[in-house]
């Protein structure tokens, strides 16, 4: 009875995703609608796929518990950043710079902008090699966590669930493109909201209540990780500085990943961007402060022994093992929606990348609109079996260069993007050469820190306290190089910034204006 439920609420969930996947094959009939739903997403969609593409099982499953067991209940200061760094400030400073300049520009994808805002054709190749290298092994992530919870639940092979997720997504990303990730993503959130609720007072009433739960973790002592009395309860944690990095990471890095500025490419008005940027937040506070939230307490479910033996990825599932079945298939289809809803926006940003910025323009620049999206949905199909492939292999073996490219892929990403993006949208003298030199610095840096972490201070071992480094030094090095180095073109830069010259009409409803001005205007 207990699998007929788990099986039964997964084939619902899986045949609504199909669904609509075929139903919005409509709004794929050229690139602009395949790529972007023809810019004219409203808020809410808007919202909800930014939201889970921001969190994947990735959060849920390995940084919820890995954070929630070095930080204790203060791991969930990360989400709270997410909250208000990576959704609140991100929708308020990127959102209507980014959806008005690409449209100016003709931009589907970051590479484009980057060639378009700087005029030059190789930054848009250089941007597109970041991407594909670093966005492939981000993809195979998604996958972490899967098997113990699929494990636990329904005692089957890792590598199934790989293929059949994989499969899935891959089925209604290529009918229906951005129109059907967007609508599929907004489902996905209301699952990953209900669920988290739900989970964390499901664990939370294991023992005892919040209070009760609160009082045991201040019981909890460490010797390996601090001495100090009741640390795991305490507000900062035991690691201050270690949480800043965590929290600068898993925040600022949304301002420069590609699959998720690319969401305001998308937006319909500006009335969507206020509204939108609302929900994200909302959102983001629920599900990110709630898992961190959640893995603060993963201390009185395992222990220290059993976390070097199991991994970090253990933590999670072991505090869900005790839970009623319907809070397991919940958990289940929270972790599939999770991970879905960020690897069908992954690949598409990675197959609309490859092929509007690297395969036309230098193979056949004359490609038409159909053989575009054909293309499209191939690569599609390539970057998810990649994936399957590295998350396979991964599991399967002692391979642990995978793993660490996965842990640096989100940092080399927002390091080597956010600066030249940000300064691109509102600074005219941001040069070509700046932005070279962010990539390459950060690129360099996240691969060095692969191969020869050993080497790095102390505080840059960690992946993530690397990427926050990049991300903050690439706000210096953007500036400062691009005040040594020649200024652009005037004609081409006061043709950039036109767009926010421009003259609208709005109504009176949506703009406050000066009376008297608007009866000179009339006049």
């Amino acid at each position: 009875m207990d699998l007929f439920i788990k099986f039964g609420m997964l084939a619902v969930f899986f045949a609504v995703m199909i669904y609509i996947g075929l139903y919005c094959r409509r709004h794929t009939t050229d690139v602009s609608g395949f790529v972007l739903g023809g810019r004219s997403v409203g808020p809410w969609l808007t919202a909800f796929a930014y939201g889970t593409s921001y969190f994947s099982a990735v959060v849920f499953v390995g940084y919820a518990g890995q954070f929630g067991w070095k930080f204790g209940v203060a791991a969930t200061w990360a989400g709270i950043g997410n909250a208000l760094l990576g959704s609140l400030l991100a929708w308020a400073v990127l959102g209507r710079r980014t959806r008005i300049m690409t449209q100016h520009l003709d931009s589907a994808t970051m590479p484009q902008f980057f060639a378009n805002r700087f005029h030059s054709r190789g930054l848009k190749l250089a941007a597109s090699a970041i991407i594909f290298l670093f966005l492939i092994p981000y993809t195979a992530s998604l996958y972490n966590g899967l098997s113990r919870l699929f494990g636990m639940a329904f005692h089957i092979d890792y590598a199934v669930c790989v293929v059949v997720m994989a499969v899935l997504t891959g089925v209604y990303v290529i009918a229906g493109g951005y129109m059907a990730t967007a609508i599929n993503d907004f489902i996905q959130g209301i699952i990953m909201l209900v669920g988290i609720i739900a989970v964390v007072a499901a664990v939370l009433n294991s023992q005892g209540g919040f209070q009760a739960a609160l009082d045991g973790l201040a019981r909890v002592s460490d010797p390996a990780t601090s001495d100090t009395p009741g640390v795991f309860a305490s507000f900062f944690g035991p690691d201050p500085v270690g949480l800043l990095g965590v929290v600068l990471l898993t925040s600022l890095g949304t301002w420069g990943l590609p699959q998720m500025v690319q969401k305001f490419y998308a937006i319909q008005s500006e009335k969507a961007i206020d509204k939108g940027m609302m929900i994200s937040t909302l959102f983001a506070l629920i599900v990110a402060g709630g898992c961190y939230f959640l893995g603060g307490f993963g201390r009185l479910f395992s222990t220290p022994e059993l976390v070097a033996q199991n991994g970090y990825d253990s933590i999670i599932p072991t505090m869900l093992e005790g839970l009623p079945t319907i809070f397991i298939a919940l958990v289940v289809i929270l972790v599939l929606s999770a991970s879905m809803s960020t690897l069908s926006s992954l690949v598409l940003t990675s197959s609309s990348t490859l092929t509007l910025d690297f395969i036309k323009p230098i193979f056949q620049k004359d490609m038409g609109e159909k053989q575009q999206i054909f293309l499209i949905r191939l690569l599609i199909v390539v970057f998810i079996a990649i994936s399957v492939v590295l998350a396979i292999i991964q599991y399967r073996s002692s391979v642990t260069f995978i793993a660490q490219l996965m842990g640096v892929s989100w940092g080399a990403l927002a390091g080597a993007f956010l600066a030249p993006f940000l300064y691109g949208l509102y600074w005219k003298r941001t040069t070509k050469a700046a932005c070279a030199v962010s990539f390459a610095f950060s690129t360099v840096v996240m691969l060095c820190n692969i191969f020869f972490g050993k080497a790095f201070p102390t505080l840059l071992q960690s992946p993530i306290n690397a990427g926050a480094f990049c991300m903050l030094a690439g706000l210096v090095i953007v500036p400062a190089v691009s005040m040594l180095t020649r200024p652009p073109l005037q004609q081409h830069i006061e043709q950039v910034f036109a767009c926010y010259e421009q003259k609208v009409v709005v109504t009176a409803k949506d703009s406050i204006g000066n009376p008297r001005d608007t009866v000179k205007e009339e006049l």
